[in-house]
Parts: structure tokens; C-alpha cells; sequence
């Protein structure tokens, strides 16, 4: 469903403004709390922000852990996704949080590749197939200060590949 509504608004909206605005008008992401608020027209930046407010608050009144989880969970997949393009397989494989201290206003994560880790990232993926990538972004609040740690640990496959990686293993 969300590609169908992505190649329809590709006709009048840049792959950024559906980035953002897709992200923040989906039921899926905003039950997160999450919200894009900044998104690069190359797709190399994403920067997203979680309110302190009603929905998210924990019993002890800071931002409910899973609130952070599930707001930066799916942006890394689908900003890579929209980086490289039709002929790879993008999936998240796992994810961990270091909670360092509680979220009692609103925090913010940014997530970046450059230039460089995109062409490294095909050229890893045309010598060997398929690919790990680990992104280490950390959650801050408007000071600075971390709030938690993330690692994100992303599969990126060439699109023939990962068919044929597939079929092998159905076939056994």
C-alpha cells in the first residue's frame, strides 16, 4: 500500500516531501510519537524529534522507551531503500538501545550517510552480494545531551541476488 501511494505522489511531490510528509501522516509511524521534521533533498539527512507529551509519557514521567525504538526504527531502512534505488533488497536486522538517562522533554535523532558510504556501500554490494551496515546514531535533547545510544544493523542486498539466495534456500 505505502509503495502505490509513493509512486502516485512521486508525479507532484519530491521523494523528500513524501519522506516527511508520508512518515508523519502514517498511522504506523504516528502511533510512535515520532515526527520528521527535517529531510535533505538527496535523502542523506533525516532528522526526527519525539515530544514529551500524554501519549508517550512512562509511569515515572519521562518518554517511554519504546516510544523512542519505534520512532527511529524504520527511517534508516527506508531512507537507504530510497538512496539506492530499485535494484537492492533493504532490510532492517536488528536493533539495540543503551538508554543513558530519561527523556523528560523533547529529544531529537539524526540520521546521515554520506556520499561516500552510499558508493561504498554499492561497491561492497557488487563484490560480495550482500552486505551488513551498522549506523550508530544517538538520541539528544535540544542541549546536546545523549539520551540514548543506537546501533542499527542494516542488510543491504543486490536485488538478483538475494532472489537467487531465496530460491536456493525454498529449494532445499
Amino acid at each position: 500500500m505505502y509503495r502505490t501511494l509513493t509512486n502516485i505522489a512521486n508525479k507532484f511531490f519530491s521523494d523528500a516531501q513524501i519522506y516527511k510528509y508520508g512518515f508523519n501522516w502514517s498511522p504506523m509511524y504516528r502511533r510512535s510519537t515520532g515526527e520528521i521534521i527535517e529531510v535533505s533533498e538527496d535523502l542523506l539527512y533525516i532528522k526526527i524529534k519525539i515530544p514529551l507529551n500524554w501519549k508517550n509519557r512512562n509511569f515515572v514521567g519521562s518518554i517511554f522507551g519504546g516510544s523512542m525504538l519505534s520512532a527511529t526504527d524504520p527511517i534508516y531502512m527506508i531512507q537507504l531503500l530510497k538512496i539506492l534505488g530499485d535494484n537492492y533488497v533493504v532490510w532492517d536486522k536488528s536493533a539495540t538501545i543503551k538508554y543513558k538517562r530519561p527523556g523528560t522533554e523533547t529529544i531529537f535523532c539524526e540520521f546521515t550517510f554520506t556520499p561516500e558510504e552510499v558508493y561504498a556501500i554499492k561497491k561492497d554490494v557488487d563484490k560480495n552480494g550482500e552486505i551488513d551496515i551498522v549506523k550508530t546514531p544517538n538520541i539528544i535533547n535540544k542541549d546536546g545531551i545523549v539520551i540514548a545510544e543506537l546501533t542499527k544493523t542494516i542488510y543491504v542486498a543486490d536485488k538478483t541476488f538475494y532472489k537467487e539466495k531465496r530460491k536456493q534456500k525454498t529449494s532445499r
